[in-house]
């Protein structure tokens, strides 16, 4: 190692410690990164099954807009292109109506999606550009304690229901009424009004752990990093300058695991910052696998009408993503009183939900619930006015994770930035200045 090279432990192997563990590998550290799980890739990763299915622990969406998680993949030898399949935005409903973004610049086209809408009036149309224009003309902000829903007063009901619920409800897994409007505006920059393309849709045509942990696991180790799989670390303690993990000795550490972990291992060393982590409230996702002869969808992914009945608000279909015909996915966000109810309830709403949306058609009656998954913390409520908690927990101790202080709310995207920032501040010494190239390259990271 150089002698500005330190031995780095990295707790959490799910994207955003993978994102972590790259980028300190590539900046010449010694890595060391652990995970309680048999495999890396935390929320976010493939699961077993008795039907020789692969299975996802969740349906996640990637867009366009994220550039980081898009890079990370390019980084450990995972091709975007091969396992991604990339098409404009379309939040399209079983009877055909819902929006569709043509391809061109962001404004433009989303003003074409916008006045192309079937189901909608003129009034219903003006009003959506109306108050995309009051958003643009305040760069996006609100004040910190307002919400989604207080946002859209002035909007019809229709268009409330049919298209601010659903993105609020895929990007924050939090319904509008308590969703943070701040979150949601950058959410709603970045992706539909940002670049070219920031708003596509890229669906896995793969297993999850394929699009990101197995590669990243093999490229970690063909480097020299050490992955500790199936390891729950118990205590982690202040030694010198650096840390203890369970008695090794570390000069710095990424707490990259789940904020509940994180806060169990940081109440000793910070306890104001333990109290932040430990404190967050968390939204569930339920995702129901379905399988029917002969099933299909007419889109690989649709928007349900969803309400106190009918739990899921998307359904995927497994047959033109990854070949595997006849197996669909049913998600229900936001899913805390359905988990509350139980899952064999849940899953049997979503089968109901299935069939009474596509009856008339062969396969929906003859449709079984393959397996019902719940992530019970899958993202953090994201409420106005949350207080997440920073980066920095002591000297040579960072957080990594989506629940860390930053723009965006629970997404891969978010989770990878955190780590890449993670990794940035083991670049800085801290026994001595910090250049300005540093400070260059922490304010990248942190954007």
């Amino acid at each position: 190692m150089s002698a500005a090279s330190r031995r780095v432990a990295v707790i959490g192997g799910g994207w955003a410690g993978i994102s972590a563990a790259v980028r300190a590998v590539q900046s010449g550290h010694e890595v060391v990164l652990y995970e309680m799980a048999a495999e890396l890739g935390g929320r976010a990763r493939t699961v077993p099954h008795d039907d020789d299915l692969d299975l996802d622990n969740g349906q996640h969406i990637l867009i366009g807009a994220y550039r980081e998680t898009l890079e990370l993949m390019r980084t450990v030898g995972a091709s975007a292109e091969a396992l991604l399949l990339r098409q404009p935005l379309a939040l399209i409903r079983p009877d055909g109506r819902g929006l569709r973004l043509p391809l061109g610049r962001p404004l433009p086209a989303f003003a074409r999606g916008i006045w192309q809408y079937r189901g909608w009036n003129w009034n219903e149309r003006m009003a959506v550009l109306a108050t995309a224009g009051r958003w643009l003309l305040n760069r996006f902000r609100c004040p910190p304690s307002r919400t989604v829903a207080e946002l859209v007063t002035a909007l019809p009901t229709k268009v409330r229901d049919e298209l601010i619920e659903p993105l609020c409800v895929a990007a924050l897994n939090t319904s509008a009424d308590e969703a943070s409007g701040q979150v949601f505006l950058r959410v709603m920059r970045d992706a539909l009004f940002g670049t070219p393309g920031g708003a596509d849709l890229l669906l896995p045509r793969a297993p999850l752990s394929a699009l990101l942990p197995r590669p990243a696991s093999g490229w970690l180790r063909s480097r020299g990093a050490e992955l500790r799989c199936g390891f729950r670390v118990s205590a982690l303690q202040a030694q010198g300058p650096g840390w203890s993990v369970d008695g090794e000795a570390f000069d710095a550490v990424v707490l990259a695991c789940s904020a509940t972990e994180a806060a169990r291992l940081s109440e000793e060393v910070s306890p104001a910052w333990s109290k932040l982590a430990a404190g967050l409230e968390y939204e569930p996702i339920v995702t129901v696998y379905l399988w029917g002869e002969g099933a299909r969808l007419e889109h690989p992914m649709l928007a349900l009408p969803s309400d106190h009945q009918r739990p899921a608000q998307f359904a995927f279909d497994h047959g033109s993503l990854r070949d595997e015909p006849g197996l669909l996915a049913l998600v229900a966000s936001g899913a805390r009183r359905w988990t509350a109810e139980g899952l064999d309830q849940c899953g049997r709403a979503c089968l109901n939900q299935l069939r009474e949306t596509f009856q008339g058609r062969g396969w929906a009656a003859q449709t079984r619930i393959v397996r019902t998954l719940a992530d019970k913390r899958a993202t953090f409520r994201c409420t106005p006015d949350l207080r997440r908690p920073p980066q920095q927990i002591a000297a040579r101790l960072y957080a990594a994770g989506d629940f860390v202080d930053g723009p965006y709310p629970a997404t891969l995207e978010g989770a990878v930035r955190s780590g890449r920032a993670a990794a940035a501040c083991l670049m800085v010494r801290h026994d001595a200045p910090v250049t300005g190239s540093q400070r260059k390259a922490l304010r990248a990271a942190l954007r």
